[in-house]
């Protein structure tokens, strides 16, 4: 694994906009959120995975940028990858794309802690799964 992979394909449809005519932010959210699960997932993080080591995240930062209004029928791609790995925190960069135009319509930028859900507190990230998650370092665009 290297740099950005994909990890989320969909299409916008008419429930997706607001009055405006363009996609309403709470389901850039939603579509950024499914892109983080399939990101972590093909990091080894799988549900099998954390449901063994009692293993969860928990965001405490997410920025989103918005840079181009998605409308109606607007085919998107969100690809995914790792800004920062510490012990215990990651820094990802998901950059959404419109399919059919390559433009870059929004980026969420999130701050994640890996948490043991029986002791409720961060734990470092597995050393197994670190290998993983240094390939798919990624540098930022801006």
């Amino acid at each position: 694994m290297s740099g950005y992979i994909e990890t989320f394909r969909g299409v916008v449809y008419p429930w997706h906009c607001d009055h405006q005519g363009h996609m309403n932010t709470m389901h850039y959210v939603g579509m950024f959120d499914q892109a983080f699960w399939h990101h972590m997932s093909a990091l080894g993080f799988t549900r099998d995975y954390m449901d063994r080591s009692h293993g969860g995240f928990v965001d405490v930062r997410d920025t989103i940028e918005y840079k181009a209004e998605q409308g109606v029928g607007s085919l998107v791609i969100i690809e995914s990858g790792l800004l920062k790995i510490g012990n215990t925190s990651m820094t990802a960069l998901h950059r959404m794309h419109n399919v059919e135009t390559g433009e870059l319509a929004a980026t969420s930028e999130k701050i994640s802690v890996y948490f043991n859900l029986e002791t409720r507190s961060k734990t470092p990230f597995p050393d197994d799964l670190r290998p993983n998650m240094e390939a798919n370092t990624v540098k930022s665009d801006g």
